[in-house]
């Protein structure tokens, strides 16, 4: 550990955050994007149609991250007042690993069963994932923010990508694995996703970072509520004093709509234009190991050149994406597609992620990552919407994938107008503040001047 700026780094707990994007990256290969959807369909819900398979399924999700985005702004409030992030992880993930070993107990049917345990791990997923964006303040100076991100969601890339390898394997071959069946396979395929998820996981629990906690903080959980409850009102009173994260949050909410919607529909509509589902998953497999090299390659010049700059560029090649999908028709050109994704999903999420961590009071970071967690899956219900709408009244997806260059363009259009040194002069203005009236200790972030 060695001081530089007043900021205390601790490699070990550097290097723990990074494998934990490592660990909980097969939860959102495996089980969101390749295997559950398969297997709530032909499995859980099998004695339900097709079409009502796939609406519970998608109402499970709807669920889901409505219950994160309840929960994650107070939680994250509670986190910032105790300094105990790390603790808070702990018990989202450990609670999203159990429910992804239950999906290995779901029997024919039991689509009941397999929501509530997606419900589940979805909260202990992207509740976990709250308190992980929030540590990134926590653990490194502003100037080296952009690199450690991307870090993190490269490392994420492989081990996702690894353990979904493997996984496909137990699915296709799973005599290989001392399986008799597929769906033995399948059943193995979620048990390995929990184990790998704690496996890895085990370096942040042991050494997440803590801040000391706010002079106020009240014993009793109920205390604990109030305190948090009276905190958040501040923090939406206080962000109006940042109009230059209002901004970056604006245009997130945009660009992040975007790519989520391609994320969520790339395979239906690569099933409608007539690719094969071997295709389909073997692009999966090529998104995420070319996004390894590209988000720490990327994320050297984000360091170099600015978060922003690099930011701009990625969404740019969304762009190119869109029109060229519009275009797309047979599966050499998903591949391409799926190799362009790689190439900018990992640092067009890293540079998000570091420039909202620099605009952000140090000792609130919960708190507004809570805030940005929960307006941003609310807003992610556009982008599928218009996708489908459009597709519908036109009769052809290949409009509706067009219709998401309204995304991609407002975003750029908002954060152009994002002054980043402003803002992060402005956060650390507002620490330099809750230092004085709290009396406790906040790390001050450095100034990129690059930005």
């Amino acid at each position: 550990m060695h001081e530089k700026e007043g900021f205390y780094l601790d490699k070990r707990a550097v290097k723990a955050w990074i494998m934990y994007d490592w660990a909980n990256s097969a939860y959102a290969t495996t089980v969101l994007a390749a295997v559950l959807p398969v297997f709530y369909a032909s499995v859980a819900a099998a004695t339900l149609d097709e079409g009502t398979a796939a609406s519970y399924l998608a109402y499970t999700h709807s669920i889901g991250m409505l219950c994160v985005a309840l929960l994650t702004p107070l939680l994250g409030a509670l986190s910032d007042l105790s300094g105990r992030k790390g603790d808070f992880l702990r018990v989202f993930a450990i609670t999203g690993m159990i429910a992804t070993l239950g999906f290995s107990t779901v029997g024919e049917g039991d689509w009941l069963l397999a929501s509530a345990l997606l419900v589940i791990s979805t909260i202990g997923f992207a509740g976990g994932n709250t308190f992980y964006d929030a540590m990134l303040p926590d653990l490194v100076s502003a100037e080296r923010r952009d690199m450690i991100s991307s870090k993190g969601y490269a490392y994420g890339y492989i081990g996702g990508g690894l353990l979904l390898a493997v996984n496909m394997l137990m699915i296709q071959q799973p005599g290989w694995f001392g399986m008799g069946s597929t769906l033995a396979g399948t059943r193995l395929a979620f048990i390995s996703v929990a184990l790998w998820w704690l496996l890895f996981s085990i370096p942040l629990f042991r050494h997440a970072p803590r801040r000391p906690a706010a002079p106020d903080m009240p014993e009793s959980w109920k205390g604990y509520a109030e305190v948090g409850i009276r905190r958040l009102r501040q923090t939406f009173r206080q962000m109006l004093r940042f109009p230059q994260l209002i901004r970056m949050l604006v245009a997130f909410w945009f660009f992040n709509d975007g790519i989520n919607t391609i994320i969520l529909m790339a395979t239906i509509y690569g099933t409608s234009i007539g690719i094969g589902t071997a295709d389909l998953m073997l692009a999966l497999l090529l998104t995420q190991f070319i996004g390894f090299p590209c988000t720490l390659l990327l994320g050297s010049w984000a360091q170099r050149w600015g978060a922003k700059q690099i930011l701009m560029l990625s969404l740019s090649i969304y762009v190119c994406i869109v029109i060229l999908g519009y275009f797309m028709t047979e599966a050499l050109h998903f591949y391409l597609l799926a190799g362009l994704v790689g190439v900018v999903q990992g640092i067009s999420q890293s540079t998000a992620r570091s420039l909202f961590s620099n605009l952000m009071p140090s000792g609130r970071t919960g708190e507004y990552f809570g805030f940005v967690n929960i307006t941003g899956k609310f807003s992610s219900i556009f982008g599928p919407f218009v996708f489908g709408w459009v597709g519908q009244i036109t009769g052809s997806s290949r409009w509706g994938i067009l219709s998401l260059l309204f995304f991609f363009l407002a975003g750029m259009a908002v954060l152009m107008t994002v002054k980043v040194k402003q803002g992060m002069n402005d956060a650390l203005e507002a620490d330099q503040e809750d230092s004085r009236i709290l009396g406790s200790i906040v790390p001050s972030p450095g100034v990129n001047t690059k930005a």
